[in-house]
């Protein structure tokens, strides 16, 4: 990874859309700073993209794309995304399932949560699960104690043993059944959003990320961006992002709208 200051002046005044992750991401400490929030609104009023990724549930994307400055929000690792159509004063969605496959999954995910929470003594199922429509999240370290690495990799082999997806992020271990990950439908969101393919555009395109289950951003996009804390991950070249920011969580986030802004200007 090369730091953020080595990203080419010509290469950041030609994006045109911000792809980013929220937890460690945006936030610091689990906590949304200021200058963090601000920066979404910045790269917004500047006329970029705006598009959130990540892990957290339906729930939550659903007042995200109302009411944060942003132009969607990809949520569950990729499983639908949400916009709020201001003209017509409604939220609108995306789904990759429908709703009699989400049921069906929804009873062979709670036999897996019930294995994993038998087998990893100290896990837990995540607090924001009751929003969620097509994943189950096992909390590793935010509201319970940080558990080693070792039960983390046997979160997710029982996830995978029972044939579901696994990717672990800063905080949860996030199960689905289904092929589908945040980079699947970032390609699905632009295309039908905005007429581009991802494919052409990925010149023109950055994600702002900070752990495993962001590695699909990380290795597609060849301006990809991590967070300082990316770091503490030690992912393998092929999977991490191609620059790093000096700082951590959300001031990393803002360093890295800033360099953009700074380059357009």
């Amino acid at each position: 990874m090369r730091p953020l200051a080595e990203m080419p002046t010509s290469v950041a005044a030609g994006i045109h859309t911000v792809f980013s992750d929220i937890d460690d991401t945006l936030t610091t400490e689990g906590q949304l700073t200021v200058p963090a929030y601000a920066a979404l609104a910045d790269l917004r009023a500047a006329g970029l993209r705006v598009v959130l990724v990540t892990g957290r549930p339906a729930g939550w994307c659903d007042h995200i794309a109302r009411m944060w400055p942003v132009d969607a929000v990809i949520g569950e690792n990729g499983a639908f995304y949400f916009w709020y159509d201001a003209a017509g004063r409604k939220l609108k969605s995306r789904h990759v399932f429908d709703e009699a496959t989400r049921a069906a999954n929804t009873g062979r995910m709670a036999q897996v949560r019930e294995t994993v929470l038998r087998e990893v003594p100290g896990c837990a199922i995540a607090s924001d699960q009751f929003c969620r429509l097509y994943d189950i999240a096992i909390d590793f370290r935010e509201d319970v104690p940080a558990l080693p690495p070792a039960a983390v990799q046997r979160i997710v082999d029982i996830m995978e043993a029972a044939g579901m997806t696994a990717k672990v992020s800063s905080i949860h271990v996030n199960g689905w059944f289904g092929s589908y990950d945040k980079l699947s439908m970032a390609h699905l969101f632009l295309r039908e959003r905005y007429g581009l393919e991802l494919e052409t555009e990925r010149e023109r395109c950055t994600f702002a990320g900070d752990s495993p289950n962001d590695a699909p951003m990380f290795s597609y996009l060849p301006h990809a961006v991590g967070v300082a804390n990316v770091a503490h991950f030690n992912l393998p070249p092929d999977q991490a992002p191609a620059y790093v920011t000096p700082s951590e969580g959300g001031a990393g986030f803002a360093e890295l709208a800033q360099a953009l802004l700074a380059a357009r200007r």
